[in-house]
């Protein structure tokens, strides 16, 4: 899930409702009519044509772009790109899709799409193409199943295939982390080694040690956390302390039942450890903050630890000042269970195409193993089992071993139709909890239950 991104105001954030929501706010049916799959195989493909993906702008594209040469290679099917700044990607795509546009024969988008865009028609449906084409969506993870192409979830009905796999993890400064008066003085005081943490109370214990220090001249603090309001930061960062803590965002034996799920115990005690990491160990001034922000805080040298997408980090990797050995990774530490948010997207045919056929070819040439591999070894994060399991993934990048597990361990948001009231209700509700001081814990979630109630009331999914 990465809809939006930095800096978006609250306005535009409330506006996009409409557009969100327009994707699909219908009583839901068994299961969604669409267009269906049923063009012409990839045989009858138009040498010479050109189709337009399109997707967000940033670093897998244009691994994506890379990989897509061999695709017009094979096919003699041209390809052409339309990339949106994040901060304009779902404004765009999802206007494009509700007016039914042409612009997009491919489209990857966000897992939240999913259940608006199947209901309103947006995608075709798969499952006859993949049975005629022999492709087996058991070939990817299932939590990439689960998240980027199944409507509704819990059935197999296919709207995408899984394409770029990502999930919230942590970079640390691992050059801090081994100076040697350091390890001697965390030592003393925790009576355990310095290293990444693997639970939420080893995290607080470095974040609090590392906040206020002096390191290399400079004042430091533990730790970056999403704090963004307008759009799905703090909502995305608040989920990784959540899951591990004991939160559900519903009974898991009856739907939309949410009372003691959402705003009970465990959930009460994770909204405030969130707000105390918070208010001890990030640095001031990040209170309406997101990707892009925590970047900039890790590779100016203010944080210790960062939360973001892996998706980022080969790049930060690369970096010239924290990258290299200076920099480790960790996947989302545990407490009572474990969790890591999902982020990630899946590929998916635009019912509106006049290109159907060659957008399916695209879709099956994709899919094949090798192309993943490929896929992977330019920068973009496969999501087939042919890569994730091969013997030798987990050395294959420095923050591969830590990727596997986080997709192990994967929740994600509501993906719901109508998604985008059930996401601004609870970014509102966290941050004026976290960032504003508004209220208990207990009070922000009894009322983003109220919240999604009557949203699940108005869709008829509640009595």
């Amino acid at each position: 899930m990465r809809s939006l991104l930095t800096k978006v105001p609250a306005l535009s954030a409330l506006a996009l409702v409409a557009a969100l929501v327009g994707c699909g706010k219908k009583e839901e049916p068994a299961a969604p009519a669409a267009a269906s799959a049923a063009a012409p195989p990839a045989a009858t493909t138009a040498a010479g044509k050109t189709i337009t993906l399109c997707w967000a702008a940033w670093d897998p594209a244009n691994a994506l772009v890379e990989l897509s040469k061999d695709f017009t290679a094979q096919t003699k099917v041209n390809m052409k790109f339309e990339f949106v700044p994040w901060p304009n990607f779902a404004d765009r795509m999802l206007n494009e899709l509700n007016s039914k546009g042409k612009l997009c024969d491919l489209i990857i988008g966000d897992s939240q799409w999913i259940g608006g865009s199947a209901e309103s028609g947006h995608y075709v449906k798969l499952n006859e193409f993949f049975d005629k084409e022999g492709i087996k969506i058991t070939d990817f993870a299932p939590a990439t199943v689960t998240g980027y192409a199944e409507w509704p979830k819990g059935t197999p009905n296919y709207w995408a295939l899984p394409a770029m796999g990502d999930a919230l993890g942590w970079t640390y400064r691992k050059d801090w982390f081994a100076k040697p008066e350091l390890q001697a003085e965390f030592k003393k005081k925790y009576k355990h080694d310095l290293a990444a943490p693997k639970t939420w109370t080893e995290f607080k214990q470095v974040a609090e040690f590392f906040s206020g220090r002096q390191i290399d001249g400079k004042k430091v603090y533990g730790t970056y956390l999403f704090t963004e309001r307008g759009s799905e930061g703090i909502t995305m960062g608040v989920s990784n302390v959540l899951h591990p803590f004991g939160f559900k965002y519903q009974d898991p034996n009856k739907p939309y039942a949410m009372d003691g799920f959402v705003n009970g115990p465990d959930a009460v005690k994770a909204l405030e450890f969130y707000k105390s990491l918070y208010k001890c160990c990030t640095p001031p001034g990040l209170t309406n903050s997101y990707m892009g922000e925590g970047l900039d805080a890790f590779k100016s040298g203010q944080v210790a630890m960062m939360m973001n997408w892996f998706a980022f980090f080969p790049g930060l990797y690369k970096d010239p000042n924290v990258g290299g050995d200076k920099i480790g990774f960790f996947v989302n530490p545990s407490d009572k269970g474990k969790g890591s948010q999902l982020g990630g997207q899946g590929i998916s045919v635009v019912s509106y195409s006049p290109n159907r056929a060659e957008a399916l070819s695209y879709i099956k040439w994709f899919a094949s193993p090798e192309v993943q591999k490929k896929w992977w070894a330019l920068g973009g994060y496969s999501c087939h089992k042919a890569v994730l399991q091969d013997p030798g993934f987990k050395a294959s990048a420095p923050f591969a071993a830590e990727f596997l597990d986080a997709m192990d361990q994967v929740v994600d948001f509501w993906a719901e139709p109508s998604y985008a009231q059930l996401l601004l209700a609870e970014q509102k509700r966290i941050h004026d909890f976290v960032v504003a001081d508004k209220g208990s814990a207990k009070e922000a979630l009894d009322g983003l239950v109220a919240d999604w109630k009557k949203v699940f009331k108005e869709d008829g999914k509640l009595k």
